[in-house]
């Protein structure tokens, strides 16, 4: 079958899928029925619209209880929640991230924010995330231990966290990652933005680490319009993380009393009412995607990434490889005249001017990927 052939019956399958015939298929919009609109409803009555409610608590108690988590703490976004975790496991100014180049830009973004600076670990095909062996050979070969600490030999720099992601939903080797940062002596925090619904071995996605960090942005496997969740066991970087998320306050009836410099990170009550209705249907939602997930991986002609063994991908967004940039420019001009909505991978991080100088392993996997893959429309079929 030509590519054309095969691109033709893909575009033909996602319009039926889809149940459209003609119009935009967007590559993942979020589904509301009446459940959102009814508490969201309830909310607004209850006048308990800002960082106080009883959604906030409720929604982190439903995360918490899914993932299997000792703590959840809502905040406003994902990129805030890794800031704040990387603060609560103290972070500091001039300190080194590692993570990995095939990444959105929250993950960066996120360590700049502290006037720290990452360094770009190799991914791995196989799972699209930071690649264990490239991790182990950069620490062994640039990093020696000074007082317990990482620190990077050539710049005398201490290497205080990995945030590894799990890209598009599929599971990192995070265990063997988890194995080599304690042997290292450096602290493991999940970016699993994009992986609620994700296991790894039967373990949730970011309960590996000290902390994980969602999102639920508009375009996630549930949303609130914008948030994000830290997950931990840890009691005290939990209660740590909650106090800074709410200015640090002092909990009184009526005194405004702070004790340590702080943020307005709260997630607020209206958007944690949809989060609260969307945790109702994530269990239908997750099968619908392992459902289009699995009818993609047989579309002919075409090369789709599946999940690793003893890996559960919650299939966030479907990734068809192509076999150059060629083709995978080629396509994303098909699809996109057709009004099927197709993306890239994000530009890889150390490819951006602003990230262009940090330091970084060899890249063959993140820059092979990132020339090939196609995310195609991967959002469920709302009946609301």
């Amino acid at each position: 079958m030509s590519n054309h052939q095969a691109w033709l019956s893909l575009i033909a399958f996602i319009r039926q899928h889809y149940g459209a015939p003609e119009g935009l298929v967007p590559l993942h919009a979020p589904c509301f029925d009446e459940v959102e609109k009814r508490l969201v409803v309830d909310c607004i009555d209850s006048t308990f619209v800002s960082s106080v409610g009883q959604y906030v608590t409720e929604f982190e108690q439903q995360i918490a209880d899914y993932t299997g988590a000792k703590h959840a703490v809502a905040v406003v976004n994902g990129t805030m929640g890794l800031y704040l975790a990387l603060k609560v496991i103290g972070l500091q100014p001039n300190e080194l991230v590692l993570t990995q180049s095939l990444t959105f830009v929250a993950t960066p973004n996120a360590i700049k924010m502290h006037q720290a600076d990452p360094v770009f670990i190799d991914v791995e095909r196989e799972t699209l995330g930071l690649c264990p062996e490239s991790l182990n050979r950069f620490l062994s070969e640039q990093t020696q231990q000074q007082n317990g600490q990482c620190v990077h030999r050539q710049t005398g720099r201490v290497i205080r966290a990995c945030m590894p992601m799990h890209t598009l939903g599929f599971p990192a080797r995070i265990e063997q990652i988890l194995d080599i940062c304690n042997q290292y002596n450096i602290a493991l925090v999940e970016d699993a933005a994009e992986s609620l619904g994700s296991f790894y071995q039967g373990k949730h996605t970011g309960r590996f680490g000290k902390l994980g960090v969602f999102s639920f942005n508009g375009n996630k496997v549930i949303t609130t319009g914008g948030g994000g969740m830290l997950i931990t066991d840890d009691d005290e970087l939990a209660r740590h993380a909650k106090h800074l998320s709410t200015t640090a306050k002092i909990p009184h009836a009526w005194l405004f009393e702070h004790d340590e410099p702080a943020y307005n990170l709260r997630m607020p009550n209206l958007n944690a009412a949809l989060g609260v209705a969307q945790m109702q249907k994530l269990p239908e939602f997750l099968a619908e995607k392992r459902r289009l997930a699995q009818a993609y991986q047989q579309q002919p002609g075409l090369v789709v990434q599946t999940e690793m063994p003893q890996t559960q991908a919650n299939y966030w967004l479907n990734a068809l490889i192509c076999q150059d940039q060629t083709e995978r420019d080629a396509l994303l001009e098909f699809g996109n005249s057709q009004a099927i909505q197709m993306r890239p991978l994000w530009t890889p991080m150390h490819q951006l001017a602003i990230y262009a100088d940090c330091l970084r392993t060899e890249l063959p996997h993140t820059e092979w990927l990132a020339a090939r893959v196609v995310n195609l429309p991967s959002g469920v079929v709302c009946h609301g």
